[in-house]
């Protein structure tokens, strides 16, 4: 496959003229029922960062259809899954309303509206099984907001005479071939290669990291583009934060306060065990709030995203727990894997 087929995406098939010219369904019937069954004043909607822009929106649409009285609050806390809930405003509110995500914490309270995109994606299925997929056996796996597309895309690939192989993961994941960017339970099947179809780079590369075995297939259907995982680059990255890791004396272990991102244990047992290791509190991890703590590396026990998406931005080496294992000397170097969440909250 020509370099320029990697890096150019061609929409012409796709049903969409521009990148982000896509509607969504946000279920707003279904909120105005659990306004009226609950009898509510206050409701909150919280969006991810990529739609907080149609928040106000949204909001309009649903003043007009609730009753004068009911007032409409949108979270502006940062949001980067369901995991991610803002708790303030929902104990604030009658009902809430989480944007863009599959369950993973069931409440009452919690009205979950996944926001499925309607892109097309049979024509990067098509490219896939044209430029990249091999043998008889494929595992399918994809995102939350493809997953209204899942049957037509496994009966695809089976016509084309593929035998597809999904799975549910734990219980962090709500569908069957669901893949979040902590976790990839639902891609431990018996295949040798998986077509990840999904935007992003994260979710391959973690596909790919926590399967070294398996060839990971990425077909993009917003952007018709397909690659194969590569996580040479990721690797070499990680090592040098492991390296430079190797001679801190204070290590900053960070505990995130989120409600879905909390490892505890891990974190308690990091200070108990390290004289030299403080336990630091925080919502939100940003390189600019941990510059003006003096330590020599840090350990990120909250969204393993924080360390392999943003790790290069923090002025210390920001390491997973098992990371830390390895720069004390603890497990060999050769043992790192990609961090994952597993379980509920």
């Amino acid at each position: 496959m020509s370099q320029e087929s990697y890096s150019e995406g061609d929409l012409r098939n796709t049903g969409m003229s521009l990148k982000h010219d896509r509607e969504w369904d946000y279920e707003l019937d279904r909120i105005v029922d659990a306004v009226e069954e609950r009898d509510a004043d206050k409701v909150g909607l919280q969006f991810p960062e990529g739609l907080k822009r149609r928040g106000p929106r949204v909001a309009d649409d649903l003043r007009e259809i609730l009753p004068e009285d009911v007032t409409v609050c949108i979270s502006g806390q940062p949001c980067y899954g369901a995991c991610d809930l803002d708790t303030y405003l929902m104990r604030r509110t009658d009902v809430f309303v989480h944007f863009g995500h599959s369950p993973m914490k069931e409440s009452d309270k919690i009205i979950y509206v996944p926001l499925f995109s309607n892109v097309e994606v049979l024509p990067s299925v098509d490219r896939a099984i044209d430029e990249e997929l091999e043998g008889e056996d494929v595992g399918l796996v994809t995102t939350a907001q493809h997953m209204n597309r899942f049957e037509e895309m496994r009966e695809h690939l089976e016509d084309a005479g593929y035998t597809v192989h999904t799975r549910k993961g734990d219980d962090r994941l709500t569908h069957e071939g669901q893949v979040l960017g902590c976790n990839y339970a639902s891609a431990d099947i018996d295949a040798d290669q998986i077509l990840y179809v999904g935007g992003g780079k994260f979710h391959p590369l973690g596909l790919a990291m926590e399967h070294p075995d398996k060839k990971v297939v990425i077909a993009d259907p917003v952007n018709n583009v397909l690659t194969v995982a590569d996580t040479e680059k990721f690797m070499k990255q990680r090592y040098a934060s492991v390296h430079k890791a190797m001679d801190a004396e204070k290590f900053g272990v960070i505990f995130c306060t989120k409600i879905g991102q909390g490892r505890w244990d891990q974190a308690e047992e990091i200070v108990d065990n390290n004289d030299n290791a403080y336990l630091i509190t925080m919502d939100e991890v940003t390189p600019d709030r941990l510059r003006n703590f003096d330590m020599d590396a840090f350990v990120n026990t909250g969204c393993p995203r924080i360390t392999t998406d943003d790790g290069p931005q923090f002025h210390k080496p920001m390491l997973t727990p098992q990371e830390y294992r390895i720069a004390i000397g603890e497990e060999p170097l050769d043992a790192l894997e990609f961090d994952t969440f597993h379980g509920t909250w």
